[in-house]
């Protein structure tokens, strides 16, 4: 009985050991074509940049990067992934509006400011009814994502 962990942590530390050769992974080219796949498609950029300037550029600017008073989305974007980007794009998302939670003075001030007109709303209308968005919500994603790595720039892309 002792014999067969012995045997297992001996195969364990010798399968792992300097100079011991290691099996390598020749075929690349699943990984390759499932980047490739990832990689938005010229239409899918335009499909999105025309939805972002029909539903999002008014509040977004144009360039996506906040100068009609919303939230700059080239820095909303880094590191948020389609999925979540789905979830924020077709419902409210008040959680991530920078609203201070609980009571305080900070909270009070930023809502003060709000019905005073001095600050812009923070809440983005929920686009889960917009046929438009739903139908093309992963090029909207694909089209942000790009702008915000800096893969497309800003201004209308080719077809």
């Amino acid at each position: 009985m002792r014999t067969l962990p012995l045997t297992l942590a001996l195969l364990l530390s010798t399968a792992c050991a300097p100079g011991i050769a290691q099996p390598r992974i020749t075929n690349l080219e699943p990984a390759q074509q499932l980047a490739k796949a990832r990689e938005a498609q010229p239409a899918q950029l335009y499909a999105g940049w025309r939805v972002f300037q029909q539903r999002c550029a008014s509040c977004h600017g144009p360039a996506a990067d906040g100068a009609g008073g919303g939230a700059n989305l080239l820095l909303r974007m880094q590191g948020l992934g389609p999925q979540r980007f789905v979830d924020l794009a077709l419902r409210r998302y008040d959680g991530l509006l920078g609203l201070p939670k609980g009571e305080g003075a900070a909270r009070e001030a930023l809502l003060d400011e709000l019905v005073d007109r001095r600050a812009a709303p923070l809440s983005m209308p929920a686009w889960q009814g917009d046929a438009v968005v739903q139908a093309h919500v992963m090029d909207l994603y694909a089209y942000l994502a790009a702008r915000a790595e800096n893969r497309l720039p800003a201004g209308r892309p080719a077809r």
